[in-house]
């Protein structure tokens, strides 16, 4: 029996080998276009990253090494173009052009499929990228390396997009990640759970666009920018993860039947043609749950598929029983994602009734080291109460709470059913009830009446407008909602009617369930908890006049909101200008939210960022959201590195280096990259194009000012009565010696530059070029000149290593409250500068410290 694999990743390879393994007689023969087979293409963002250092370590196996562990021949770089089921045999092109036609007894089709690549200009420039291949990882990882790439844009936001942004963000790029869908992981989570997810993503410096669709990229020799249907994008690099579609155009006119190009195959695997198979992701499989044909183009159904089939063409008929679209992503360090069945939208499309609840549980004991928490959308069927499907958000392991649901739905378990299983405890793995039966739990009392809540959803629809909101925090935290104490409801809340419309927020939905038993027990009936409390909802109480809190206000601070001390509800909104200069796009669009939501003034402030003016307390999430749309943003404070200044030194004439270009790596790298890193203070950076000093570098936690050291040439000084270089130079450190020839004070000189060239005999030249580093400036209440580190540096590298250090210094032996300069006169100048010139550090422990910031502004 001659079995034929088309295809050589997943499924074709796993196919091929269970096969051989079954049947040690069988010919077995895959042909592969790509030179890799059996490749780790779920691992290639990783490869990205760094966390997967070699391309070796994508390629399961080599041709060579697969054929000799299993015996199947292996034919690379051969393409099939044609399928004669009559004749059973595929028409095969090698790479050389020859054409042939191979036979078979039994066909695998196992094509898979290719990146989607909309056809919109630019995309065949440089730079710009898809991700499927172990070739596309490394062409990416390069490409960034080779052009010191500080800007990406990622079409794309399902897993493959975002698992691909995360990556380029640990790279230190600036990542802005776009998807023509109104939510992230469409079809993947409901909305409220995608809008959760991003908006950790926000928080982890990834700008996130829904609703915007890829229109084309600009350049000339590369990439430039993204043209969007909101705008254009700048981007040094582009990656194009918009979807895949079956590798099936082969198939055409050969009579298989397919769906959008995806091949039809019932349980077993089999097509409408005689001997002829299909499994991967170029082929349709049917849903377990609503037994309707599905496509799901995931590495596991692959091989699990992939494998059925081999027993099955072996003799051993092995169905497939469908899947359930499961899945799990890693979205950010502290962030993974898992689902799997049907979410509540498509549920209520397949005829179902759902009910759901959206639960934030403990994900191991609360006590112990490294603990967090779980977002678990629990659904099921409201008459039945059989499960239908879970989604998971949570900085722990997601995955051991899909795969219990998936069990569940393949069985047909109702919720009840989870409730005593003998699930694994222990204080570093898990809580003494399981977290999904704790969930499980909530979902019950939901379906029993016991909890009346509103959804995450009907929350952002607004249905809770006319409920009064109840804080039922441990302190009062909700600004604007009505705090009341737990501990003291016995016969209810004064003021308030028995049927009253009392919206319950806590932290997570359980004080809130607590006070709804007890208010119940009093006679109320219309109070209604909150799933998911301020941990997973955005709660915006209209204020009523009430006067705004501290806490609230200090939040506001953090978001680059300064109260106006003239009014308690209107604030400035500050503008990140990245170093000072704005486009005049960018400048019409701070224009406009000043309009729109402001009091149409903008500000300058003395580090270069603009400041709408008067924009009242309810416009200001939308100004910062019309901001972000349009590809800038509000911040600036807080106890972190602030917003990069710089002086226009790339143009002035005295400016020695290009101040805008290095002022804008050191915002991506440091204001963007280390967004989400809490230091003792705040920290300033700023950065001069020559020793004139005007942006004050040495008044800054960190200045970077350009530095040009003069050579002299004695054998051409002619001596000359009027001397040039003494003219040129502002320092007077340029001096004639007794012999007439010219000597320059290198105590005195400044590395401004002006003596170079002044000698019309060539005297004088050009020595060095490079940036002096300050630390341990500041101004304000308090000055402190900062003092240069002993160091010319030479290149951007070594600034940009010089800076990251000192960042890391700070956080690491800074005190809270204290600023840089407090901290270089605690420990002393020459033990600082020690550290931050040559001394280890370790980064990853550093990063990993609590760190508690004292900044106020």
């Amino acid at each position: 029996m001659k079995y034929l694999i088309v295809g050589g990743v997943a499924a074709g390879t796993k196919a091929a080998a269970k096969i051989k393994r079954c049947d040690r007689s069988a010919e077995v023969l895959v042909i592969s276009k790509s030179h890799d087979i059996s490749y780790a293409g779920c691992g290639l963002p990783y490869y990205v990253g760094g966390a997967i250092e070699t391309r070796d370590a994508l390629i399961v196996n080599t041709p060579e090494a697969y054929a000799g562990l299993t015996g199947v021949e292996v034919r690379v770089g051969q393409e099939a173009i044609a399928l004669d089921d009559a004749a059973k045999t595929v028409t095969v092109r090698t790479e050389d052009g020859v054409e042939y036609a191979e036979p078979y007894d039994k066909l695998v089709v196992a094509t898979g499929a290719n990146p989607f690549v909309p056809n919109v200009a630019g995309v065949q420039l440089p730079g710009v990228f898809s991700m499927r291949t172990p070739d596309d990882a490394t062409g990416i990882r390069a490409y960034v390396q080779d052009n010191a790439c500080r800007r990406a844009v990622v079409c794309g936001a399902g897993f493959i997009g975002l698992e691909v942004a995360e990556n380029l963000l640990a790279l230190g790029l600036s990542v802005t990640v776009i998807d023509a869908m109104p939510q992230i992981l469409p079809n993947v989570f409901d909305p409220e759970m995608a809008d959760f997810a991003r908006r950790q993503l926000k928080a982890a410096g990834v700008r996130v666009l829904t609703g915007t669709s890829l229109t084309g990229i600009t350049g000339t020799e590369r990439a430039e920018g993204v043209e969007t249907s909101g705008g254009t994008i700048p981007a040094d690099l582009v990656v194009v993860a918009i979807g895949i579609r079956p590798a099936t155009a082969w198939l055409e006119g050969s009579g298989i039947e397919m769906i959008k190009g995806t091949v039809v195959t019932d349980e077993y695997g089999a097509t409408n043609l005689a001997d002829v198979y299909a499994a991967g992701d170029c082929a349709m499989v049917h849903n377990a749950i609503t037994h309707k044909p599905a496509w799901s183009p995931m590495g596991s159904t692959a091989n699990i598929a992939g494998r059925a089939l081999a027993r099955t063409l072996t003799g051993t008929p092995t169905a497939y029983p469908g899947v359930l679209g499961t899945g799990v992503v890693h979205l950010l360090s502290t962030l993974n994602g898992g689902r799997t069945g049907l979410t509540e939208a498509a549920a209520r499309q397949e005829g179902f009734d759902p009910e759901s609840i959206v639960a934030v549980v403990d994900d191991k004991a609360h006590y112990y080291p490294g603990s967090s928490s779980f977002i678990i959308k629990l659904i099921a069927c409201k008459a039945t109460h059989r499960l239908l499907g879970v989604q998971v958000l949570g900085a722990g392991a997601v995955d051991k709470v899909v795969d219990i649901v998936v069990e569940a739905i393949y069985r047909k378990l109702k919720v009840e059913d989870l409730d005593l299983m003998d699930f694994a405890y222990a204080p570093p793995f898990s809580t003494a009830i399981h977290p999904l039966v704790t969930a499980c739990y909530i979902l019950e009392n939901k379906l029993a009446g016991e909890l009346e809540t509103l959804t995450p959803a009907q929350y952002a629809a607004g249905e809770a407008t006319d409920y009064t909101v109840i804080d039922a925090l441990p302190a009062p935290t909700i600004p604007g909602a009505e705090w009341v104490d737990l501990t003291k409801v016995v016969d209810g809340i004064d003021g308030h009617a028995k049927d009253d419309k009392l919206l319950l927020v806590c932290a997570k939905g359980k004080r809130g369930y607590f006070m709804q038993n007890r208010l119940k027990a009093a006679g109320y009936t219309n109070t209604r908890v909150l799933e998911g409390g301020i941990t997973f909802n955005e709660v915006k109480v209209p204020r009523r006049g009430a006067k705004l809190p501290a806490a609230e206000i200090k939040r506001l601070k953090g978001l680059g909101c300064l109260q106006d001390k003239r009014f308690d509800d209107v604030f400035n909104v500050r503008v990140i200008t990245r170093n000072g200069k704005l486009t005049s796009a960018e400048q019409k669009t701070v224009a406009d939210a000043a309009e729109q939501f402001g009091s149409g003034e903008v500000t300058m402030t003395t580090r270069l960022t603009l400041e709408i003016q008067g924009v009242h307390y309810d416009n200001i999430a939308a100004c910062i959201e019309y901001l972000q749309a349009h590809g800038l943003d509000a911040g600036g404070t807080g106890s972190k590195v602030r917003p990069v200044v710089s002086c226009k030194g790339t143009t002035c004439q005295y400016g020695l280096i290009d101040t805008f270009d290095l002022s804008e790596k050191l915002h991506e790298r440091f204001y963007v990259g280390y967004h989400g890193v809490e230091l003792p203070h705040k920290f300033k950076i700023a950065v001069g194009g020559c020793p004139n000093m005007c942006v004050k570098p040495d008044l800054n936690d960190l200045g970077i000012v350009g530095q040009l050291v003069p050579e002299i040439d004695l054998d051409k000084c002619r001596a000359c009565k009027v001397c040039q270089v003494v003219k040129a130079c502002p320092m007077g450190d340029a001096q004639i010696r007794e012999d007439g020839k010219i000597t320059i004070d290198e105590s005195l000189c400044n590395h401004c530059g002006r003596c170079t060239d002044a000698c019309p005999f060539g005297a004088v030249s050009e020595g060095l070029r490079g940036y002096k580093v300050y630390i341990g400036g500041r101004w304000g209440k308090k000055t402190a000149h900062g003092r240069a580190l002993d160091k010319i540096f030479t290149s951007e590298e070594e600034v940009m290593d010089v800076v990251e250090r000192a960042i890391l210094f700070f956080r690491d032996e800074g005190i809270s409250g204290e600023r840089f300069a407090d901290t270089v006169a605690r420990l002393g100048f020459d033990y600082v500068q020690e550290k931050l010139l040559s001394a280890p550090i370790d980064k990853e422990a550093i990063l990993n410290k609590t760190v508690v910031g004292g900044a106020t502004c």
